[in-house]
C-alpha cells in the first residue's frame, strides 16, 4: 500500500475557523495531501488521502494541537486518486443538520459503545436496535444486518424521520454512521427529543469493519471520494441491487439528466459508458429537450 486515506473529526470549540482552515491547508498543501475537510466553529470533519508516510507525519502534527491531542484518525487503502483537490471550507456546523442550537454534542451526546461492545452485544443476542443515520443511497449498498434505515436524503431530514422512530423511544439504541460525525450529532438530537437509552458506534462503521471484516455488516461501506465503496476483506455478500433492473451490483451512477442527477446504484449491463438516466422519464425528458433544440 503506497496511499493511505485518513477519516477524523471531533466536536471541540474553534475560536478562530479562518485562522485553521489556513493552517490545515498550509499542513496538507506541504505534505502533497488532497481531500475535503470542514472547519466549524463546533468543530473539524475532514477525509485525506496522500502517500502513507506524508499521511502519518499529518497525524503526527495535528495530534500535537492540545484540542486534537485524543482525536481517532480511522485509515483505510487509498490508490492515490480518491479526490481530485484538497478542498477545506468554513461552514456554520460540520455536519448540516440545522438542528437547534441546544442540540450540541460537546454539551450532551449518547455513550460510545466500541466495536468490542457492539460486537459482544450481537453474540449474546442483546436486545437493542441499530439506527442507521446515514443517507438512504449510502444504505442501500450496505449496512449491519437487522439495521433501522430512517430513509434520510440528507441529514437535516432527521426531525422528518423522528414519527418512524418512536416505536423505539424506549428501547436500547444505537445509531451508526461512516465514521461517527454525524451519529454523535444524531445521538444528542435524539436525547433531546425523549429517547432514553440511546448509544453511539465509536468510530462508526468504518471502526467495527477494521476490526470485523466480513462480520455483522452487509455489503460495502459508501465513501464521499472517488472509491464510492470500500470494504476492508473477509468473506461477505453483495446487498446492493440495481436501481433499474434488479441485479446484485455496487456500482454507483448519477442520473444523466442534468435536472435530477438522482444518486443510485446501477449494474454493469444498464450503465452506459457516455451516462446513465436513473429511468424512462428522464430519458424521455432529455431526449424531448434535444429534439426541440434540433428544431
Amino acid at each position: 500500500m503506497t496511499h493511505q486515506v485518513l477519516l477524523f473529526y471531533k466536536y471541540v470549540s474553534i475560536e478562530d475557523s479562518a485562522l485553521l482552515r489556513t493552517e490545515l491547508l498550509a499542513l496538507c498543501s506541504r505534505l502533497n495531501l488532497l481531500g475535503r475537510g470542514i472547519v466549524a466553529e463546533e468543530g473539524i470533519n475532514i477525509t485525506l488521502e496522500g502517500l502513507v508516510a506524508d499521511t502519518e507525519q499529518f497525524v503526527t502534527e495535528i495530534h500535537k494541537d492540545p484540542r486534537f491531542t485524543d482525536m481517532s484518525i480511522k485509515r483505510s487503502a487509498g490508490d492515490g486518486s480518491s479526490f481530485p483537490k484538497l478542498s477545506i471550507k468554513v461552514r456554520d456546523e460540520i455536519v448540516g443538520t440545522h438542528f437547534p442550537k441546544e442540540v450540541d454534542p460537546r454539551v450532551q451526546t449518547a455513550p460510545r459503545l466500541t466495536p468490542d461492545e457492539l460486537k459482544n452485544w450481537f453474540e449474546n443476542d442483546e436486545d437493542f436496535v441499530i439506527i442507521d443515520m446515514r443517507n438512504d443511497y449510502e444504505f442501500r449498498s450496505g449496512h449491519f444486518k437487522n439495521s433501522i434505515n430512517p430513509g434520510l436524503e440528507a441529514s437535516r431530514d432527521l426531525p422528518n424521520a423522528l414519527p418512524k422512530l418512536q416505536e423505539f423511544q424506549n428501547k436500547k439504541a444505537v445509531t451508526v454512521c461512516t465514521g461517527g460525525v454525524r451519529c454523535e450529532k444524531m445521538s444528542a438530537y435524539l436525547l433531546a427529543n425523549g429517547f432514553s437509552d440511546v448509544y453511539q458506534l465509536e468510530d462508526g462503521m468504518h471502526g467495527y469493519m477494521e476490526k470485523y471484516p466480513g462480520e455483522d455488516f452487509l455489503g460495502t461501506l459508501y465513501t464521499f471520494d472517488q472509491r464510492k465503496v470500500m470494504d476492508f476483506g473477509g468473506p461477505r455478500e453483495v446487498i446492493g441491487t440495481c436501481h433499474l433492473c434488479g441485479d446484485k451490483t455496487e456500482q454507483y451512477a448519477n442520473c444523466k439528466d442534468n435536472f435530477c442527477h438522482f444518486h443510485f446504484l446501477v449494474c454493469d449491463s444498464c450503465s452506459s459508458p457516455d451516462g446513465t438516466y436513473c429511468s424512462e422519464t428522464c430519458k424521455e425528458k432529455a431526449y424531448a429537450i434535444s429534439e426541440g433544440a434540433n428544431v
